[in-house]
């Protein structure tokens, strides 16, 4: 299955579309992100706090997958903020993941009362430079996060990962990355999954062109622009989940999902979140 590319503002590309590891763990995780990659998923999502980078990296080992297509992500964790300490985090990375270079690295919260993104920024510029990641991003940041971003360092973050679902379709900062030429990522992006699907305008959606809540859904967020991760550890769901380009909604439709926006559905608010 052919997956479009989305184009990064440093000269390399995403696959649009990507899977979510979270929880996929031990024998049983690997095995199911062999399956994701055999299904044609070639961007896969992890970061050190999930505590599956090695599973990771022994599923790209035993793909049959060539490493060059597949694009690995990992994300920095609270506790390794500062200049020194995202180096040492970074390494703790690579070594469990058993790979010479991580071909997107984010930092995972912004933690503003901890005050040493800018720090950690400047390390990953410099692990860029040296070929040790291919591009560098950040995760669950607000405009305020990567406008202070810019103006000391100069340099833009390739893609920006947040909670973004249909209850949360984040407009905002949807626009504010578009401005500045970041990919927005989607992490959860099917939301309170049960209960979103359930949502008869989706069913209606759905229905119209022959697909399941779960492909309306996902491709509202094609459609947005923005990069879903999926996660699951199921073959058929991962087989459903990616089946996305073949069809597409109209405006009126993207607009309908777009209304059933409340507010986060987790404890997620980046200025006073905190994960170490």
């Amino acid at each position: 299955m052919a997956i479009p590319s989305l184009p990064l503002n440093d000269g390399n590309e995403l696959p649009a579309i990507g899977l979510g590891t979270y929880g996929l763990r031990g024998d049983a995780g690997t095995a199911s992100i062999v399956s994701a990659l055999d299904a044609g998923y070639r961007l896969l999502d992890t970061a050190l706090n999930y505590q599956n980078e090695r599973e990771v990296g022994d599923a790209v080992r035993a793909s049959d997958v060539p490493r060059s297509d597949i694009v690995v992500t990992s994300k920095l964790p609270g506790r390794f903020h500062g200049y020194d300490e995202t180096l040492a985090g970074f390494e703790e990375t690579r070594a469990n993941l058993g790979l010479e270079y991580v071909d997107l690295y984010l930092i995972h919260w912004p933690l503003p009362r901890v005050n040493k993104y800018i720090d950690s920024w400047r390390a990953m510029i410099r692990l860029q430079e040296e070929g040790a990641i291919r591009s560098i991003g950040v995760s669950n940041f607000t405009q305020e996060n990567i406008t202070r971003l810019l103006a000391e360092t100069g340099v833009v973050p390739a893609v920006n990962q947040i909670e973004l679902h249909p209850r949360f379709p984040q407009r905002v900062m949807r626009q504010f990355d578009a401005g500045h030429s970041i990919v927005t990522e989607s992490w959860s992006p099917l939301g309170d999954r049960d209960s979103l699907l359930a949502e008869p305008v989706i069913g209606e959606i759905a229905a119209a062109h022959s697909v399941t809540p779960t492909q309306a859904v996902l491709r509202w967020h094609i459609q947005l622009g923005t990069l879903p991760i999926p996660k699951s550890g199921n073959p058929e769901r991962q087989r459903e989940n990616i089946d996305v380009f073949g069809f597409e909604l109209t405006d009126a439709e993207v607009a309908s999902i777009s209304a059933l926006e409340s507010d986060r559905l987790w404890d997620g608010n980046p200025d006073t979140h905190e994960e170490f």
